[in-house]
């Protein structure tokens, strides 16, 4: 079956965020005195949004209130380093291109906060390559909720059957199979083949190519 839109997550996926997420994060809890964290760590504590991001990381017992001030910080820190190290993986602008030159639609949704998202769409992938772009919303369930999934097929007029979601999480998986669209996990990501497998992804790829290969 030939797909009419890919629909990506964005950190993980498209985009190679580990360092500088574990460096604002580290940097937060270096300025409340809390232990930091070993940056291959950041792989298992991101993924779903910020506030669990801070969940996972803060000392047990962290007060709610010592929560929202590390969230902030992390917003106020993370605005001003995100490109440092940043950059998309390998074979991912190509592996759009052709997508695109195929007449395949394309699309992002994360769990990173919306506007952290559409800044590092606009910067990676500058120009009208994506025709929608959505992070995690006040008001709307994160994934693995689908309804970020289905609002994007809304947009494009497009039934989920002929959309396909690609991530590098179980989260991700678990989203596409929500809204029932075919699941594609990535092997470049922050995550493993085994925790793919076992989220049911109904393909899993070593390279950004191989995703056009499966939308066709």
């Amino acid at each position: 079956m030939r797909y009419g839109a890919a629909i990506f997550d964005l950190d993980g996926t498209l985009v190679d965020t580990l360092q500088d997420l574990a460096d604002a994060a580290n940097q937060v809890l270096a300025e409340l005195g809390y232990p930091e964290h070993p940056v291959q760590m950041y792989r298992y504590f991101v993924g779903d949004g910020l506030n669990v991001l801070i969940e996972r990381i803060v000392p047990p017992g962290t007060r709610e209130n010592e929560k929202e001030l590390c969230c902030q910080r992390f917003s106020q820190i993370y605005s001003n380093l995100w490109r440092r190290n940043s950059c998309p993986y390998p074979g991912v602008n190509a592996m759009l291109a052709r997508l695109q030159q195929d007449g395949i639609r394309l699309a992002v949704l994360s769990n990173k906060p919306h506007s952290f998202t559409l800044e590092h769409v606009e910067h990676f992938f500058p120009g009208t390559l994506f025709e929608s772009v959505l992070g995690q919303r006040p008001g709307v369930e994160k994934k693995p909720n689908p309804v970020g999934l289905l609002e994007i097929a809304s947009i494009m007029a497009l039934p989920p059957s002929e959309c396909i979601y690609i991530g590098d999480t179980a989260v991700d998986m678990q989203t596409g199979r929500a809204a029932e669209m075919f699941t594609v996990g990535v092997l470049w990501g922050f995550r493993n083949r085994q925790e793919l497998e076992d989220s049911h992804a109904n393909m899993i790829v070593q390279h950004p190519m191989e995703i056009y290969t499966a939308c066709r």
